[in-house]
């Protein structure tokens, strides 16, 4: 895997953590809908694992790279195989059309990225 490539990724990592921290400090409203979304992920009738399949492939038809980084991870931290992920990615494309396929790329190199350079656990 390419090295700039696995910066890229450990970069959105540590942005998303030091962004989350500074958010939660300075804004009560965030706080509120980061526990919204504490509670949006539980499992209920859906699966975790499923929740982020979906999640998945929402930021590949809105070309959210720091969610999709967000939502592999998380998909494979609850379980989900690379094909479950796979065919999440998939359901992105058809809900993007033509341009998702570039985000369709990002996706299967995070994908690649936590599956064969890096484990999720050591997050």
């Amino acid at each position: 895997m390419d090295k700039l490539f696995i910066d890229k990724i450990e970069r959105i990592v540590t942005d998303r953590k030091v962004g989350y921290s500074n958010l939660t400090n300075a804004s009560d409203l965030f706080k509120k809908f980061n526990e919204f979304d504490q509670e949006v992920y539980k499992d209920r009738s859906l699966k975790r694992k499923y929740k982020e399949l979906i999640g998945l492939g929402s930021s590949i038809s809105n070309n959210c790279e720091p969610c999709m980084e967000w939502h592999i991870s998380q998909a494979l931290k609850f379980g989900a195989t690379r094909d479950q992920i796979i065919e999440g990615i998939e359901v992105g494309l058809e809900i993007g059309g033509g341009p998702a396929t570039v985000a369709c790329r990002f996706a299967l190199m995070v994908l690649d990225y936590y599956t064969i350079y890096k484990s999720v656990d050591s997050e």
